[in-house]
């Protein structure tokens, strides 16, 4: 009885002193500086300094499509056809004025419609512009809105109403990218595209719209046209009122074409999609050889 006795208070004086040695580590691991905080403190710790590592250069994407584009996009124009809009006088008005010599009506210039165009070449104090005829006819004026927003007036050089070209020119110091054409002989279905320009107009300036080339040779009929016979590169890039006149660049940054044209609906009616046309550059480049002065 008395051996048990004795085991039992062993025991108790074991577990007191155990609880007093874990107590004491807890304790000391819990003090600043104590082994188990440097240890945490250590091995948390990535950098000695204190600071946080930036990178010295911001991420620029290296996507194709965008370096296209930005080589290309300053080179890329809205063209305004500004034409003179008269308002008829009234009658007591218009006697008053011819018995002074003066014209029966006033008239002032307003922007009848926009396209866009490119810039492939500068010289002599000119920036030389190539768009579609249709986006230049009838005008009364031209003015260009670079794509940095300025406002420069254009003059035309000269103009083929069959292949739907125009040549233009500019005297401004305001332009200073120029576009460079692509080969389009080996151009094939299936290629990305990229189309520039201002659908709807300047407030749309410098769009980018993506898609392929769906045929690089296509002939139209006069009746697609409106013309006459022409040939065209098929591209499902969006083409839309005021696209007409840029470029249709590959993911070289190369212009293989001028926007010039869809086809919206077929002739009994049905819509359709994805149907957009571009002047060749091989076809540009002879015209711009033919009337540049």
């Amino acid at each position: 009885m008395k051996g048990r006795v004795m085991k039992k208070y062993s025991l108790i004086i074991v577990a007191i002193v155990s609880a007093l040695v874990a107590s004491f580590v807890v304790y000391s691991g819990l003090q600043p500086n104590s082994w188990f905080q440097q240890h945490s403190n250590t091995t948390k710790t990535s950098n000695l300094a204190g600071t946080t590592t930036v990178a010295k250069t911001a991420y620029t994407s290296s996507d194709t499509a965008t370096t296209a584009y930005n080589k290309v996009k300053n080179a890329v124009v809205t063209v305004q056809n500004l034409q003179k809009a008269s308002s008829s006088s009234s009658l007591w008005e218009s006697y008053f004025q011819q018995s002074q010599g003066s014209s029966s009506s006033s008239s002032e210039l307003e922007t009848a419609s926009e396209g866009s165009g490119v810039v492939y070449k500068i010289s002599g104090g000119y920036a030389y512009i190539i768009t579609n005829n249709h986006v230049v006819a009838d005008a009364d004026e031209l003015q260009l809105i670079t794509a940095s927003g300025k406002k420069i007036e254009a003059t035309v050089v000269g103009t083929d109403s069959d292949k739907d070209l125009a040549l233009l020119k500019a005297k401004t110091t305001d332009i200073k990218v120029v576009a460079s054409f692509g080969d389009v002989k080996n151009l094939q279905s299936g290629q990305q595209v990229l189309a520039i320009g201002s659908p709807l107009g300047s407030d749309y300036a410098t769009s980018l719209t993506s898609g392929i080339v769906s045929a690089p040779r296509r002939a139209l009929s006069a009746e697609e046209t409106g013309s006459k016979a022409a040939t065209a590169i098929q591209t499902d890039a969006a083409i839309n009122p005021g696209n007409s006149g840029g470029p249709l660049i590959n993911l070289k940054g190369q212009v293989i074409g001028i926007n010039s044209s869809k086809i919206a609906s077929s002739t009994d009616g049905t819509s359709v999609e994805g149907m957009g046309f571009a002047i060749p550059a091989d076809i540009v480049q002879t015209f711009i050889k033919n009337t540049e002065k």
